[in-house]
């Protein structure tokens, strides 16, 4: 891996994503400066900083910016100034569905892993909960949240439309992840009701058959939220629709102990988005107590996606030694918590220390 050269537009949004977003670019030039990559990064704006420069949460120097680079780095969206005033038409949350939608993002994928030494954290029983390692395929862009709406004063109606197609290609991503893991798949459905959910299990079925190798199981819904809570390990790769993925993604946040832990990824047809899961804090913002693993986990996830598979390694070796040590936040450390910024450089540290041998094994 050398003489490469990628294009990244940083999003550093409200609240604590300046912060975050500055400790994951600092592990992003770390490893970049190991492995002789080479980072163009476009400094963007998005969400309520951008209302406040120019009217508009996603402006469309942001849009082109995003459209041209590799890959989109996303801190955090949201102000209170706006949650606050239900009479206010442009809001910073438009920003991020505006951009999903210019960027044709299809599937958020979010990997949900529990660490030994972090097991204590979980509201869920230790026994329970321990070797909890699973990833959810979410698709972004169809479902009932863009379907027709109808409101009258007495009734309303939301349209869930899929077509086969949307179904397709989110499955066969979740399909080929799955090999690369444990080789489990599950769809999360409601199709014991629902038109659209016996269409997602129809086109599920038949891309699952195409690979002979995985494990294939189908939950509905209401079961799968309930096996979240029980038995959190039995599950690899989940695969499922927007508001399904939206509830049950949220559900899987809380089993880790901190959503400070949890990246993700939202991938388009030509570039790919990649954010923590938690939100602004703007209560944070500025104290430089925010946790940064999140982020930095979402540039471990933006290489591996951008085939830097080497680089994306050594975060992810750097970040497991680093909560190993205890070396946290303090929302997973109160006795001795480290400040957002002391967390980043140790992680960007520990990164220069990893070396392999001739056989590819870190030593």
């Amino acid at each position: 891996m050398s003489n490469s050269k990628k294009s990244i537009t940083v999003l550093s949004g409200d609240g604590i994503g300046p912060e975050v977003v500055r400790e994951a670019l600092k592990v992003l030039l770390r490893v970049g400066k190991k492995y002789n990559i080479e980072f163009d990064l476009d400094f963007q704006a998005i969400g309520a900083c951008a209302i406040e420069e120019t009217g508009q949460p996603l402006p469309e120097s942001t849009i082109e910016s995003c459209l041209q680079s590799d890959a989109v780095l996303l801190g955090a969206i949201g102000d209170p100034k706006y949650d606050n005033d239900p009479s206010a038409t442009v809001r910073p949350e438009q920003g991020l569905l505006a951009l999903r939608k210019q960027l044709e993002l299809f599937a958020n994928i979010r990997p949900v892993k529990v660490y030994k030494s972090l097991v204590h954290h979980s509201p869920i029983k230790q026994e329970v909960i321990k070797d909890t390692d699973l990833v959810i395929y979410r698709e972004l862009t169809g479902g009932i949240y863009f379907g027709e709406k109808v409101s009258t004063p007495t009734s309303a109606s939301d349209l869930c439309e899929y077509h086969d197609y949307e179904i397709e290609r989110i499955c066969r991503l979740a399909c080929e992840a799955a090999l690369r893991r444990r080789k489990k798949i599950c769809l999360v459905d409601k199709a014991n009701v629902l038109e659209s959910s016996r269409l997602w299990r129809k086109v599920f079925t038949s891309v699952a058959e195409q690979y002979d190798a995985l494990e294939v199981e189908m939950l509905f819904v209401d079961n799968a939220a309930m096996q979240l809570i029980i038995n959190p390990s039995r599950f690899d790769v989940i695969v499922t629709s927007n508001m399904f993925g939206d509830i049950l993604s949220d559900e899987a946040s809380v089993l880790s102990g901190s959503i400070g832990l949890l990246a993700s990824s939202s991938i388009g047809k030509n570039t790919s988005l990649y954010e923590p899961v938690h939100g602004s804090f703007p209560q944070a913002a500025g104290k430089d107590k925010a946790n940064p693993i999140a982020t930095i986990l979402s540039v471990q996830m933006l290489l591996e996606d951008l085939g830097l598979s080497e680089a994306a390694n050594d975060i992810h070796e750097a970040v497991n030694a680093v909560i190993e040590q205890g070396y946290l936040t303090a929302d997973l450390s109160k006795s001795q918590p480290r400040s957002c910024s002391e967390v980043g450089e140790a992680i960007a540290n520990e990164v220069l220390k990893l070396r392999t041998n001739n056989f590819g094994v870190i030593i």
